[in-house]
């Protein structure tokens, strides 16, 4: 069970595609959703496989590698092979798939993620939840955008929150669809409304200060730009509001697109919020690797060893190689 959770967020940078597949809907391969209610989100087993890739490529980074080094000089090492009293072998020499031996940092991203080799097969240490919508960015008639969100949101986000042990405490507000709440200083208010796209909403009042603390504190956000919606008017644009693309394949031989490669891909659009929570429990193997420091519980040497080489940007999601999903991880709160 896991003993220990963190937050963590995901600003968006580049169009993120976390794909649910193809579809019979309007759209060819959609972005995964809630079941629920339909927002967006990023299934934790795609975040930690992203996560996974950033730790295994530390090791051709040689200035990442140095501030390990630094901090955990057995990295290099090798693992050994292990005898009992009578000179016989209790563990292995453990060696990846083309055959060379493992140092302490492989053994360690096994303990921390889960070993790859079936055959000393144990649960990882580091678990992660879905990444939720927490804001979602709408073009508007002043200020450029919007970042917007709505109880439901903020409801879900408080109690996620607490279970991290942040001290988060406000009230939700209660919204009319057609109403909205603006931050004190907002940069979206044309006399009192706020037009995003095509819709016209009726400012009703300010956004409650613990709330907009609490947003910009943890996503580093201007709170100029802040936004609270129904619940239902919120739905509508994280459901209308993505960005959907027109993709093709273009045949080499003649230069033109290939029949039946014409197919339409939905991304969330750059600005996109997100949030998830970094789980660690105690390690799930008698080899403690280098999470063996006394007086400093294991689930926090996991949650340490995430938070010191987790980069700040990264990949996310498909379509790499076009530059799609590149995102901010932002770790501290302001």
């Amino acid at each position: 069970m896991y003993k220990l959770a963190e937050p963590f967020f995901i600003r968006v940078i580049t169009p993120l595609h976390a794909g649910s597949g193809q579809d019979l809907g309007i759209v060819d391969l959609p972005i995964q959703r809630e079941r629920h209610t339909g927002f967006p989100k990023i299934e934790a087993s795609g975040l930690k496989g992203s996560v996974r890739e950033v730790f295994e490529e530390i090791k051709y980074n040689n200035e990442k590698m140095d501030e390990l080094k630094k901090k955990y000089p057995e990295i290099e090492s090798q693992w050994k092979v292990k005898r009992n009293e009578n000179g016989e072998v209790v563990e292995k020499i453990v060696k990846d798939k083309d055959g060379k031996e493992l140092t302490e940092f492989d053994h360690a991203i096994s303990l921390v993620f889960g070993p790859e080799n079936s055959d000393s097969a144990h649960a990882g240490a580091l678990g992660f939840t879905d990444a939720k919508i927490l804001l979602f960015p709408v073009k508007s008639a002043k200020g450029v955008f919007a970042w917007i969100t709505c109880p439901k949101v903020l409801e879900r986000f408080k109690k996620d929150m607490k279970l991290a042990g942040e001290n988060v405490d406000y009230k939700i507000p209660k919204l009319d669809n057609g109403e909205c709440l603006v931050a004190e200083n907002s940069a979206l208010v044309i006399n009192d409304a706020v037009i995003l796209e095509e819709y016209a909403f009726k400012k009703t009042g300010e956004i409650n200060k613990k709330i907009e603390n609490a947003l910009t504190k943890f996503t580093k956000i201007s709170a100029d730009k802040l936004l609270i919606l129904s619940d239902d008017d919120f739905t509508d644009f994280v459901n209308l509001s993505t960005e959907v693309i027109t993709r093709t394949k273009i045949d080499n031989k003649t230069g033109t697109v290939q029949t039946g490669a014409l197919f339409t891909e939905e991304y969330l659009p750059s600005e996109t919020i997100m949030y998830s929570l970094a789980l660690a429990t105690s390690i799930f193997s008698n080899d403690k690797g280098i999470f063996n420091k006394n007086g400093t519980p294991e689930t926090k040497q996991v949650l340490d060893f995430w938070k010191d080489n987790i980069l700040d940007v990264m990949q996310v999601g498909g379509n790499a190689t076009i530059g799609k999903g590149i995102v901010e991880i932002i770790k501290e709160a302001q």
